[in-house]
C-alpha cells in the first residue's frame, strides 16, 4: 500500500510574514480598485464622462503599482539568502491558509503569482512555489455578512409591471428619469413578445445582478428570466437624453447582442463586486460559451483574466498536436505574427529592427499598445494580452518558423532542447484580415458581403475618430473581420490620437512646375494628414470604390476630420451603442 506523505508542521515565521505581506498587498489593491469602481455610479449620474474615462484608465494601472510596491517591501525586508526553497514552499502553504475565508481567493492567488514571479527566476514558474492551478474553490463563497450578488423578483405574484419598476428603481440612481413608466411599458411589451403565449409559472423569477455595469456613457442592468424550464437573459441599457434625464434605451435578448456587449473589442466595465467569482458565474449562466478568462477581463480584472487564459492555453497545448505556423495575411514591417491553427488567437512579436519607411522603436510600439489598453476601444480595437517569458513546446515549431524569428527578432528568442521561450509577445483574438475577406467575397461574386465589409470598415474608422483615435495606417490588411462580421482595427504601431493630428487639404499648385513635380512642393510636418490622399491607397478596386463613395466619401475630406477633432477638443464624448440602432426605443 503506497505511503501518504503529509507536510511537516509549518515552522517558518519568515514564510508566514511573507504570505501575510503579499495578501495585505492584494487587499490594498482591491480596496483601491473597488473605491474607483464605486465612483462610476456618481460619474454616470452627473454625466461626468471625462472623469469616468480617466478613472477607467487609471484603474488599469492599479494592479502593477500594488504588485511593485509589494515586491519592493519584500526585497527591503528580507535577504535573498534567507529565502530558501523550503521557505517558499511554506509561503505558499501559509497563503492557502489565509485564503480559507477570503471572498476573492482566485484573484489573491493571481496576485501571489505576480509577486513571486517578479522575485524568482522563471525556472520556478512551473513548480510548487506558485499557483499553477487554483488551490481554493470559488463556488458558494458568499457569506451572510456580504450583500447578495443578485436580487430576485416574482412577476407572477407581484405583476410584471411592478416587478420591472422595482428592478430599475432598486438601483437608486439619483438622476431623474424622463418618462420611466413609458419606457417600462416598452420593456414589458418586448418581454411579452419574447415570451409569446407561454403562461407564467408560479415560481417565475427575474434574477438581476445587484450592481449596475458602467461603461462609456451607459449603465447596464444584467439579468435573466427563469420561467419553468425556460431561461432568457436580458440587458437593459440606461442612458442620458439631451436634457440630461435618464431613459431606458432598449432591452437586449438576442445572444449575439449580449455577446457583443461583452466583446474583447470594448473597454472594461466598472462594476462594484464583493464576490467577483459569483458575478462571473452569473454571466456564464447567460453566456455559457464565453470563457471565464474573458469575463474576468471585461469586469476589469484583466490580470486574473490573463492567468486563466494562460491556463486554458496550456490545457489546449496538452490536448492538441498541430504545428505553430505563420499567420495568414500580408507580412508586416513591424510585427511577426504566428498562430496555432486549432487555437483562435494569434501571437505577435515586435521585430528587433524596422526597414524604411517605418520610423519607430520597440519602446514606442509598446507605448501604442498600452494606449489601446487604456483607451475606450468602442468595439473597434482588439484588446491584447501582453506576456513575458512564454514557454512553447519546441516540437511544435518548424525549423523555418524558428529561422524567421531568429532573423527578425533574435533578442526575444531562447531555444532549448524542449522549449522555445519568447521573452515578450502579445496575444490577440484571431480574425480574418479585411483584405482577404474582400478578395474572397469578390471571387465568390458576393457583392452584398463586399458592401457590408466596406460599410463596417468606414463605421469602424468613424467610431474610432469619435473616441479620439486615428488609425494611422488605414490599409485593409490592418483591419480584421470578427465572427459576428464586425470590422475591427488591430495594427497599432502608427496609431495616434486625433487631437495630435493636423488635417489638411492639399494646397493648389502655384504653377505648372508644381503640378508636374514628383515630390510634394509644399511643406509637410510630422503629424500632417491629407485625407484626400486616402483614396490612392484604398480605392484601387472598382467595386470597393463604389461602395466606399456611396457610404463614406466624407472620410476623404479634411473638413470631416477637422470637425471631429474640434468636437473632441471641446470635450464632447460621442455616444457609442454596442447594439443595433434598429432595436432602440428612440426615446432620446
Amino acid at each position: 500500500m503506497p505511503q501518504i506523505a503529509f507536510p511537516k508542521l509549518l515552522s517558518s515565521q519568515i514564510a508566514f510574514d511573507i504570505a501575510r505581506t503579499i495578501l495585505d498587498g492584494f487587499d490594498k489593491h482591491y480596496r483601491l480598485f473597488r473605491a474607483t469602481t464605486q465612483m462610476a455610479k456618481q460619474r454616470f449620474e452627473r454625466g461626468n464622462w471625462k472623469a469616468a474615462q480617466e478613472d477607467a484608465r487609471e484603474r488599469i494601472a492599479y494592479y502593477d503599482k500594488r504588485a511593485k510596491e509589494c515586491v519592493q517591501i519584500l526585497e527591503d525586508e528580507y535577504d535573498s539568502d534567507d529565502l530558501t526553497d523550503e521557505v517558499w514552499r511554506e509561503v505558499k502553504l501559509h497563503y492557502m491558509g489565509l485564503l480559507i475565508d477570503h471572498l476573492r481567493p482566485e484573484l489573491a492567488e493571481t496576485f501571489f503569482n505576480t509577486v513571486c514571479t517578479k522575485l524568482l527566476h522563471r525556472t520556478y514558474f512551473h513548480n510548487d512555489f506558485i499557483f499553477v492551478r487554483p488551490a481554493t474553490a470559488t463556488d458558494y463563497i458568499e457569506r451572510e455578512d456580504t450583500p447578495a450578488t443578485y436580487r430576485v423578483y416574482y412577476p407572477a405574484a407581484d405583476g410584471l409591471s411592478f416587478s420591472l419598476k422595482r428592478i430599475v428603481t432598486n438601483f437608486q440612481l439619483q438622476t431623474p428619469f424622463a418618462h420611466l413608466d413609458a419606457d417600462l411599458a416598452k420593456v414589458e411589451a418586448r418581454l411579452l413578445e419574447q415570451f409569446g403565449d407561454m403562461r407564467f409559472e408560479p415560481n417565475h423569477q427575474f434574477q438581476v445582478l445587484a450592481s449596475l455595469f458602467f461603461r462609456n456613457k451607459a449603465a447596464y442592468i444584467i439579468g435573466k428570466s427563469i420561467n419553468g424550464n425556460q431561461e432568457m437573459p436580458f440587458v437593459i441599457p440606461i442612458i442620458h437624453n439631451k436634457n440630461r434625464e435618464l431613459i431606458l434605451d432598449t432591452v437586449l435578448f438576442d445572444n449575439m447582442h449580449i455577446t457583443v456587449l461583452f466583446s474583447f473589442t470594448r473597454a472594461y466595465f466598472m462594476v462594484d463586486m464583493d464576490v467577483p467569482s459569483a458575478y462571473v458565474q452569473f454571466i456564464r449562466s447567460i453566456l455559457p460559451r464565453k470563457p471565464r478568462s474573458e469575463i474576468y477581463t471585461m469586469l476589469g480584472l484583466q490580470k486574473h483574466g490573463k492567468n486563466l487564459f494562460y491556463r486554458d492555453f496550456l490545457h489546449h497545448l496538452k490536448y492538441s498536436s498541430d504545428m505553430i505556423e505563420a499567420a495568414p495575411g500580408i507580412r508586416g514591417l513591424v510585427m511577426l505574427v504566428f498562430a496555432l491553427p486549432s487555437f483562435p488567437y494569434v501571437f505577435k512579436l515586435i521585430k528587433d529592427s524596422f526597414p524604411p519607411p517605418k520610423e519607430t522603436t520597440k519602446a514606442l510600439i509598446k507605448e501604442k499598445y498600452q494606449l489601446v489598453k487604456n483607451h475606450d476601444r468602442v468595439g473597434r480595437l482588439a484588446d491584447t494580452l501582453e506576456y513575458s517569458d512564454v514557454a512553447f513546446p519546441r516540437a511544435r515549431f518548424s525549423e523555418d518558423l524558428l529561422a524567421e524569428i531568429r532573423r527578425y527578432a533574435p533578442s526575444i528568442l531562447e531555444v532549448s532542447d524542449d522549449e522555445v521561450i519568447i521573452k515578450h509577445l502579445y496575444i490577440e483574438r484571431r480574425m480574418t484580415p479585411l483584405n482577404i475577406w474582400l478578395t474572397e467575397a469578390e471571387q465568390k461574386g458576393d457583392d452584398a458581403a463586399m458592401e457590408h465589409a466596406i460599410v463596417e470598415y468606414g463605421n469602424a474608422i468613424k467610431e474610432l475618430v469619435g473616441a479620439n483615435i486615428f488609425p494611422g495606417d488605414m490599409l485593409y490588411k490592418n483591419f480584421g473581420v470578427t465572427r459576428h462580421k464586425r470590422v475591427v482595427f488591430y495594427d497599432y504601431d502608427e496609431i495616434e490620437t486625433i487631437v495630435d493630428c493636423n488635417f489638411r487639404n492639399i494646397p493648389q499648385p502655384r504653377n505648372e512646375e508644381d503640378e508636374m513635380s514628383a515630390e510634394p512642393w509644399y511643406p509637410i510636418a510630422k503629424n500632417d494628414v491629407f485625407p484626400e490622399q486616402f483614396g490612392t491607397f484604398l480605392l484601387g478596386n472598382a467595386k470597393v470604390k463604389q461602395y466606399f463613395m456611396k457610404h463614406h466619401a466624407d472620410l476623404l475630406t479634411a473638413k470631416y476630420w477637422q470637425e471631429r477633432k474640434d468636437r473632441i477638443v471641446k470635450g464632447k464624448v460621442d455616444d457609442v451603442f454596442p447594439y443595433p440602432q434598429s432595436i432602440r426605443f428612440g426615446g432620446g
